[in-house]
């Protein structure tokens, strides 16, 4: 594995791209143990605004099943949702046995964007700081393997980066008005961080810090960590051979598709 040295400039993408690749391979493998075993996994990304979540999680999943590695990302809930348990709709999402369910920001939204932007009231926000640690340790006893994300961005990169969105029409869908409020009150968020974290970093569902200036060692390190705390080992799958092809009802199959509607080939 390449070491990084903290005060070396962002990582190449050709490096990148070859450690990618090595654990990438090993995410296959623990799926196939997830699978094999039916562990259930919950992995929970929060973070600042603009501080990489979505490309982590791209990493993580681009090269295994959706039906192993599952993406949540809720949108904002309902009138039907706002009048439920507020923890309801986050566990009709957790993992059945084999899957590892990824939430693109989870129940701690009321620790961070409800609480500064005041969509919680400071009584069910302490409750929720006093609820969190409880719940969890239901979570983890239940059999669940729970691994709590938080990915910590520079106010300069969080600065470069939004304005990246403004000016890129590829990019702007990802700049909404409370990604904007974000960037106004740094510091507020800052502190709810701080209480967060303080509320809810306990020995059975840890917060774990990723500094994520240079997404790409973010990501990598991020997958990295995911390896090693989820006890996997190899399964030697069988190779697969394919059968021979039956020619019983051979007939020209491309000839009976002819004049038939095709795109248009552009390119």
């Amino acid at each position: 594995m390449v070491k990084a040295d903290k005060n070396s400039k962002k990582m190449k993408r050709k490096a990148y791209e070859a450690e990618l690749r090595k654990l990438q391979v090993k995410l296959c493998r623990l799926q196939d143990w997830v699978k094999q075993k039916g562990l259930r996994v919950i992995i929970v990304f929060e973070g600042r605004d603009a501080a990489g979540k979505g490309g982590t999680i791209r990493a993580l999943t681009e090269r295994v099943s959706p039906r192993v590695f599952r993406v949540v990302a809720l949108p904002a809930p309902s009138d039907r949702q706002k009048s439920q348990m507020f923890l309801q709709r986050y566990i009709e999402q957790f993992p059945a046995g084999g899957e590892i369910v990824i939430f693109d920001r989870s129940w701690y939204n009321r620790a961070g964007v409800e609480h500064v932007m005041g969509f919680v009231d400071k009584k069910g926000y302490r409750r929720f700081l006093e609820l969190c640690p409880e719940i969890e340790k239901y979570i983890a006893d239940a059999g669940i393997i729970l691994i709590k994300f938080w990915l910590e961005v520079g106010k300069e990169e969080q600065e470069r980066r939004f304005l990246a969105r403004i000016n890129d029409p590829m990019r702007q869908w990802k700049l909404s008005p409370m990604d904007v409020e974000s960037y106004r009150y740094w510091y507020e968020y800052s502190k709810a961080r701080d209480m967060m974290l303080e509320a809810t970093d306990s020995d059975h569902a840890p917060w774990t810090i990723i500094r994520s200036d240079d997404k790409r060692r973010a990501r990598l390190n991020c997958i990295s960590h995911i390896l090693s705390v989820i006890p996997h080992k190899t399964i030697h799958n069988p190779k697969v051979k394919l059968p021979k092809r039956q020619d019983k009802d051979r007939y020209d199959d491309q000839r009976s598709l002819k004049g038939r509607r095709f795109v248009e080939e552009r390119y």
